[in-house]
């Protein structure tokens, strides 16, 4: 019991004062943030939550979530403060090391299982030969090893620690077996003659000068590396474009997030290579311009 006129907080109490503080302090989804921080104070989820919302919290059990709050009063992102971020149908260990992953990037993975998913039922059942550049947490390149095991998946990222981020999910998603992950500037690492049916990334695609108006959430604590796409912000989607062609395979697919105000720049960039045949801008959930699906053209020589 507390000694007399101290305050016993219990967990409602606490979540529902620091969604109030949060909401004042005009953060997104108060109530929801409040709750992530409590669980992953007291390492339970939100259903064993809400049956001990009536538990007074112990003293050090309410410091650890003052400091909680004030990192998230400091506008340190959520995913970066508990270590972690759900994402299509996995949760992914992150740090600040990579960029948080978005649900817009989930059309990402959608096409991209929509297209092997047409490619192992239209040829032999050789395993796919897949490609991310730029995987950060690993998000997508597990995802789809994950939903489609037996295939052959690379993932190469310039950050050592990002490339280790990815590693670690896919080993503890448990799907390293298929996954091969490097460190390495785009397409450096393969050798010539290495080719891929498909290759997939979500590249930096921020203009400079637009990083500077972003949340304080992505400029001040994501890492600029994987936000700057240049000052037209096309700089890695123009550089991978010009160097996949020597590593897909004819008739192979190249899918790229870009941002939603960026389909005639990207279509334009395209139209300039003879050796691409195709072009298709598909839409996320909130009918943003959001994929990019670029087919390489088939050699009627081989």
């Amino acid at each position: 019991m507390a000694p007399k006129g101290q305050q016993v907080w219990t967990l409602l109490d606490t979540v529902a004062w620091t969604a109030t503080y949060f909401k004042n302090k005009g953060l997104d989804s108060p109530r929801l943030t409040a709750e992530m921080l409590m669980c992953h104070c007291l390492e339970m989820d939100r259903m064993a939550l809400y049956m001990e919302f009536d538990r007074p919290l112990h003293s050090d059990e309410l410091a650890r979530y003052k400091a909680l709050i004030q990192r998230r009063v400091q506008r340190e992102p959520v995913a970066y403060i508990t270590g972690k971020k759900g994402f299509w149908d996995i949760e992914v260990a992150v740090s600040p090391h990579v960029l948080i992953p978005r649900p817009d990037t989930e059309t990402l993975v959608e096409a991209a299982l929509s297209e092997m998913t047409q490619r192992r039922q239209s040829q032999t059942q050789r395993p796919l030969k897949i490609l991310e550049l730029g995987p950060g947490s690993g998000a997508v390149i597990v995802s789809l090893a994950r939903a489609m095991p037996d295939n052959e998946y690379v993932a190469v990222d310039v950050s050592p620690a990002a490339a280790e981020n990815t590693l670690e999910n896919a080993r503890r998603l448990g799907c390293d077996k298929d996954l091969s992950v490097v460190s390495g500037s785009w397409f450096d690492p393969f050798a010539p003659g290495t080719v891929f049916d498909l290759i997939v990334s979500n590249p930096p695609y921020i203009p400079t000068r637009d990083i500077e108006s972003l949340a304080p959430e992505i400029q001040d604590y994501e890492p600029r590396l994987a936000l700057d796409g240049g000052m037209s912000g096309l700089d890695c989607i123009e550089h991978i474009l010009s160097r996949a062609p020597a590593h897909l395979a004819h008739g192979g697919i190249i899918l790229m997030e870009t941002g939603f105000d960026q389909k005639t720049a990207v279509e334009a960039l395209v139209n300039e290579l003879a050796v691409y045949d195709g072009f298709e801008s598909i839409r996320d959930e909130a009918g943003h311009h959001r994929v990019v699906k670029i087919k390489k053209r088939i050699d009627k020589k081989n």
